[in-house]
């Protein structure tokens, strides 16, 4: 008789524990989904203007991407030897990139050497 009063309170405890199993899970899921949506990458953009970035230093995460346009009168490269070179970016054009990896990562227009901006990746 003691076993079965026994599995009985513990078959109560399981059903009155299945909605606190739920909620749970529930509470799990919203965590989840909130955490993809910060997630969500962004495009950060870089302006070539005046023979110098704009701006100087941009950080962004991993899995962002950065956009160099061109906004000056006469093209611009964004080099950083051995990571990346978007070769030579006509008046108006653009050139995107997403970095692989994390690091800070300077970078230069080879065609104006004094034109210097930084990269950090997070």
């Amino acid at each position: 008789m003691i076993a079965r009063t026994f599995s009985m309170t513990a078959d109560g405890l399981r059903r009155a524990a299945a909605p606190l199993r739920l909620a749970h899970l529930l509470a799990l899921a919203s965590f989840v989904g909130l955490t993809v949506a910060a997630a969500t990458p962004v495009t950060h953009t870089v302006v070539m203007k005046a023979t110098s970035f704009a701006p100087l230093t941009l950080t962004l995460k991993l899995g962002d991407a950065v956009v160099w346009r061109n906004d000056d009168f006469f093209p611009h490269t964004a080099t950083a030897p051995g990571i990346f070179d978007s070769g030579s970016i006509a008046v108006g054009a653009s050139w995107k990139y997403q970095p692989k990896a994390v690091g800070e990562y300077a970078y230069i227009c080879t065609f104006h050497p004094n034109m210097k901006g930084i990269l950090t990746v997070e």
